[in-house]
């Protein structure tokens, strides 16, 4: 049990050092006050002022970011944004990581990840549709990292199937310098009927504030203090810093809180996730946005074990948990609402005029802290940067060597990052509401707006090997990639969320890192309209002093406003022509093959040119609407042999194409491609409209992937090619 020291004790045992306060924020605090704080009001200043829930190292890189846009109905500062989709509906969406907790408590750790992440969408007043993941691990060589992968599959398949959501696609990447620090970012999409739109506000002198939801117990706890820390051998232990998560609950809280929104919107003020820090962050924002304070009596807080303290209750980030702001003289209407959903609602304060933030226990009043000083006023910093050596000391391109050409085809179908990821996305429903129309056939992920012609596509990317050589090109590319899939599915781009996984913001190279990345990203978002409307920042990414690469994953929502135009990766006929938009480089630095033959990512990243790529992009969607052309696939990782691989996987078709690229080049990752596939009756058209952007490869057909390069051949069974990309994950995992 948690034993509370005196104000005095605090100041002279620095406890306020263990719970991620510098000197200087200490001396803040006290000057805020006016006094030195108490046990519990050093604990809600330690979390409100966490990178995790303040952004205090973040916040002037995020600022450059484009937010705002003619589509955008709510960006950055409620659960979710929400974007105009038409016809008095509008897409949510929102991504989240769990990084911390998943390396140490890998199964709760992610399926606390995806309930956190549902609870920001209901909360905006949508229904969740879909759930995406974007997971990054050490490589498959040691029983720890089997375990890792094993459970956080597990986690997000649990947690999603039990809730009743489609699980829908993502990506699933390995390399050893994730090999104590995982990533586990979990994105959620939902549908909102606009009039219902919600925002997380207590207004209204003497409204009720309503705790709903589950018991709070003393798992989670210091949990947005722990994310904002560095891992250490003592931080890989810390399993009481993760929540423990019950889907069941959470199904049930959804849908009585769902039926609140929608049939009792009168009385309802606001709505807020119990998420990091709890019931303190939920409690202080609701109160601080709407510019009123607020009073809890943490007596009356449901709990699930004896002798908590407020520290405790406060900084819980126990599961399946909302807070409420209710008119006053409803309270009756609440309570019986979530009774019949088996889900306890208890009011446990008000809202008051004084802008302070109040908690009283046991009679006694036990914190009394300035509300905006909680959430508003915590120090802004702008860390010092340096350009990592790895980035200074450039070398030249470099260049594969390939003694044969099919043997070096067939190893990189076995790369664990290529290889086929069916025996992780088979643990996940993805067909569960019936609305999903593509996942691994397509490059971005399709779900039908049912009762509609429209649908939404949407992806999960990030290559942290660009990143790592160049961050501010890495962070274009990023977005890009994302744009090109919804692309290449028939949608148009709408708006981004993001996960910024990166290391020490007090590390010069890995300031440097996020400062640039953010740069490029949002260079991209504003070439492709596309702003960020939602995210998260995810900082100390690293052990023992070892960061991760950066990690910065881009969540992408694109509308496809007839299902017409649906388009998918996979050959459709014997005969159709193949070809590919764009031209190839000697784009080898950061690649798949380098990191196969090398074991090691180094050199100059390719240049690359948003504007090309925007060019590329609005081809690929006019020769979809004018139905010239039958497939679509981007080119990414592997580069144009792999992604004609895939397009013949996903068909059982083979292919015979003929090309003036090098067999090395096959394996370029030049930005700004795609494979597509045309009927030959539309080949005059489609040549006339696509000019020289295109480039003729060959036809579909039989049952070989034959490739002539200038220089080798390329000549491999279907099934043969097809057993080795599918099985080699599934051997790997056992």
């Amino acid at each position: 049990m948690m034993t509370e020291l005196t104000p005095t004790e605090i100041r002279d045992q620095k406890l306020y050092l263990q719970w991620g306060l510098s000197e200087d924020e200490y001396q803040q605090i006290q000057n805020d006050l006016g006094r030195l704080p108490n046990f519990t009001e050093t604990g809600l200043f330690a979390a409100m002022w966490s990178e995790h829930c303040s952004y205090k190292n973040s916040k002037p890189l995020l600022k450059q970011f484009p937010m705002t846009g003619d589509q955008i109905l709510q960006g950055p500062g409620e659960g979710a944004g929400i974007v105009d989709i038409g016809d008095g509906q509008a897409v949510v969406f929102k991504a989240e990581s769990h990084n911390h907790p998943t390396a140490v408590e890998p199964y709760q750790g992610a399926a606390t990840g995806v309930g956190g992440i549902v609870r920001d969408i209901f909360s905006m007043g949508a229904r969740p549709i879909a759930l995406m993941d974007s997971l990054h691990f050490g490589e498959l060589n040691d029983a720890h990292t089997k375990y890792l992968v094993d459970q956080t599959i597990a986690g997000i398949g649990d947690y999603g199937n039990c809730m009743g959501i489609p699980t829908v696609g993502g990506e699933t990447t390995f390399d050893s310098i994730y090999q104590s620090n995982p990533v586990m970012n979990a994105m959620c999409v939902g549908l909102l009927d606009v009039n219902d739109q919600q925002k997380g506000a207590a207004a209204g002198v003497g409204n009720s504030i309503y705790y709903v939801g589950a018991k709070t117990g003393r798992d989670g706890i210091q949990g947005a203090i722990f994310a904002s820390t560095e891992f250490s051998d003592e931080h890989e232990t810390q399993r009481s810093a993760v929540q423990v998560g019950d889907p069941f609950a959470e199904k049930q809280l959804m849908e009585a809180c769902l039926e609140l929104i929608h049939e009792h919107s009168d009385i309802l003020v606001g709505i807020q996730d119990m998420g990091a820090a709890g019931l303190v962050s939920s409690s202080a924002e609701m109160g601080a946005k709407a510019g009123y304070g607020m009073e809890i009596n943490l007596d009356t807080v449901p709990k699930r074990e004896n002798g908590m303290i407020p520290y405790e209750l406060m900084l819980s980030e126990s599961q399946e948990r909302m807070l409420l702001c209710i008119k006053q003289g409803h309270e009756r209407e609440v309570e019986e609402l979530f009774r019949r959903y088996d889900s306890e609602a208890v009011q446990i304060g008000k809202v008051t005029t004084n802008n302070q933030y109040q908690l009283f226990f046991k009679n006694q009043l036990v914190a009394d802290v300035p509300i905006h000083a909680l959430v508003d006023e915590a120090p802004i910093y702008r860390q010092p940067s340096q350009k990592p050596a790895h980035i200074s000391n450039k070398a030249g391109q470099w260049y594969p060597q390939i003694d044969n050409l099919t043997n070096t085809f067939e190893q990189i179908l076995k790369q664990p990052t290529i290889a086929n990821k069916s025996a992780i996305y088979e643990r996940y429903d993805s067909q569960v509401q019936t609305n999903t129309i593509s996942t691994d056939r397509s490059d971005a992920a399709v779900v039908r707006i049912r009762g509609t012609k429209k649908a939404l596509a949407m992806t999960t990317d990030a290559n942290p090997r660009y990143l790592y050589l160049d961050p501010q090109i890495g962070g274009q590319i990023a977005v890009s990639e994302a744009a090109r899939n919804i692309v290449a599915t028939g949608g148009i781009p709408l708006a981004i969320t993001d996960c910024l996984n990166f290391g020490s913001p007090e590390d010069p190279e890995s300031y440097y890192e996020l400062e640039q990345a953010t740069k490029g990203m949002a260079e991209a978002c504003a070439t492709f309209d596309t702003p960020v409307i939602s995210g998260n920042v995810s900082l100390y990414n690293e052990s023992n002093r070892q960061p991760i690469y950066p990690t910065p994953m881009v969540g992408m929502v694109g509308l496809i406003e007839n299902l017409d135009w649906i388009t998918t990766l996979d050959f459709k006929k014997d005969g159709d022509l193949i070809y590919v938009l764009g031209k190839t480089g000697d784009d080898f630095n950061g690649s798949e093959i380098q990191k196969m033959q090398d074991a090691d990512i180094h050199g100059q990243l390719f240049d690359f040119d948003l504007e090309y790529e925007k060019k590329q992009q609005q081809l690929v969607t006019k020769l979809i609407h004018q139905r010239l052309i039958k497939s679509a696939h981007d080119l990414a990782e592997g580069g144009l042999a792999i992604g004609l691989a895939e397009s013949s996987f996903a068909s059982g078709r083979g292919f015979s194409v003929k090309t003036q690229l090098t067999g090395g080049q096959l394996f370029s990752e030049t930005q700004s491609r795609f494979i597509v596939t045309v009927d030959p009756e539309n080949q005059t058209q489609f040549e006339k409209m696509a000019g020289n952007a295109a480039t003729y490869l060959g036809v579909v057909g039989g049952q070989q992937l034959r490739i002539q390069a200038s220089d080798s051949l390329l000549q491999i069974d279907l099934k043969q090619a097809q057993a080795s990309w599918k099985g080699a994950l599934e051997w790997q995992l056992k």
